[in-house]
């Protein structure tokens, strides 16, 4: 599926602002980048459409939540009102501006007996992107953080990103210990201890400069690879206020589940077994229905054969039980043999099916039909009868106050 990702700009919104973002067909690699106002960025059918957050425009605060805080369901943090009032509370002290001010989101799965993460953006800035990709005919699925700490206290997770150009480059380093932002300069690469473990991550135009502040070697990163690298994240900053039902949260968890066993690459495995069983059961199918078809095709000829050779009279083949039959009768007539649709056949039949029936006032037959005039029998009684006459192989039925006996031609 197209995933077209947005990284919203630091200012607000207008007709003239441009947004940068960057265009994929399978989620990990750039397909096309673009810089366009919101108004005509691509809108392919069907993509799914993430926004990132820049790092500048994120704090990030780890928070020890009361007892029962996140006591809810599978897919959402608790009862939103309830945490939310929570979150106001634990932030008060640590945030410039008011709470209500703000939007926050926690960490993805957060463990009731740990502390979380939790990210705080200007909340009206957030709301005016997101309404004017809205009126512009791209609704966001997900919004994503650019950088986020790394989930855990495991060593070694931290990333080090130089971006920016050599006059105004700046520092992200992502851990453990949260998002720092930092301009890249001799006092900060001085004064503060970066992980020695970190990978380096760089964009082209400020490569050799990390290299030569960092004395290790850095790895080339463009910031459309890191956008991807953020929608690749279980981040989704839509919480609270823009959780708008239960049911939307639900859908969108399941829908990001089902990406993720169509793209992920750690299901590629699963996914080429899954192919493959279907393959081959397929292939099973396509054998055995094949295989019926000739063992139906071969009872067919034998049935035909044995009709030509008994009777070599006929030669177009139609219906060859029917015709069986037909031609057995004809030759019984021909040979002074009574048969099963013959007339005095069919009065013994009846007599031993119906003993207790009356005399009818007439008896005709005509075309292999004896018509019995005269009978007053009740639908129960003609059921009887037909029941009896049936593995005789005929059939009972009113006919204009007559009881009309015919010979039924079934197949072997």
């Amino acid at each position: 599926m197209t995933t077209l990702i947005i990284t919203l700009p630091q200012a607000l919104p207008t007709a003239a602002t441009l947004c940068e973002g960057v265009l994929s067909d399978d989620g990990r690699s750039v397909l096309r980048c673009v810089e366009t106002p919101a108004a005509l960025l691509p809108a392919p059918s069907g993509a799914d459409i993430v926004a990132v957050v820049p790092a500048g425009r994120l704090s990030w605060h780890r928070l020890s939540l009361p007892k029962g805080a996140l006591k809810g369901g599978l897919f959402q943090e608790g009862n939103p009102g309830r945490l939310r009032a929570v979150l106001d509370g634990l932030l008060e002290d640590s945030v410039l501006d008011e709470t209500s001010q703000l939007h926050f989101a926690l960490e993805p799965r957060p463990r009731a007996d740990e502390p979380v993460w939790v990210a705080a953006c200007d909340r009206a800035w957030l709301h005016a992107w997101l309404a004017t990709l809205a009126q512009a005919g791209r609704p966001v699925a997900r919004i994503v953080p650019e950088l986020a700490p790394t989930l855990g206290d495991a060593p070694g997770n931290a990333s080090l990103n130089v971006i920016g150009t050599p006059d105004n480059a700046r520092l992200m380093l992502a851990g453990p210990d949260g998002v720092t932002l930092l301009p890249l300069s001799v006092a900060t690469t001085a004064l503060i201890a970066w992980p020695e473990e970190a990978e380096v991550l760089a964009e082209p135009g400020v490569a050799a400069l990390a290299e030569h502040f960092f004395n290790r070697p850095a790895t080339l990163q463009a910031a459309p690879e890191r956008w991807l690298a953020a929608a690749q994240s279980d981040w989704d900053l839509a919480q609270f206020d823009l959780l708008y039902t239960r049911g939307t949260r639900t859908r969108k968890h399941l829908s990001a589940m089902v990406s993720s066993l169509f793209r992920a690459p750690r299901w590629r495995a699963a996914r080429w077994a899954a192919a493959l069983l279907v393959a081959v059961n397929l292939v099973g199918l396509q054998a055995w229905a094949w295989k019926e078809q000739s063992a139906l095709a071969a009872q067919r000829a034998a049935i035909q054969g044995m009709l030509t050779a008994t009777f070599p009279e006929v030669r177009v083949v139609v219906d060859a039980p029917v015709q069986m039959a037909r031609a057995l009768a004809d030759l019984q007539r021909r040979n002074g043999t009574a048969s099963a649709a013959d007339m005095e056949t069919m009065l013994a039949h009846f007599q031993a099916a119906a003993p207790d029936t009356p005399v009818p006032s007439a008896i005709e037959f005509i075309a292999n039909e004896l018509r019995f005039k005269g009978l007053d029998s009740s639908p129960a009684g003609i059921t009887q009868i037909s029941t009896r006459l049936q593995p005789q192989g005929y059939g009972v039925r009113l006919d204009a106050g007559s009881l009309v006996m015919m010979k039924e031609e079934r197949l072997p």
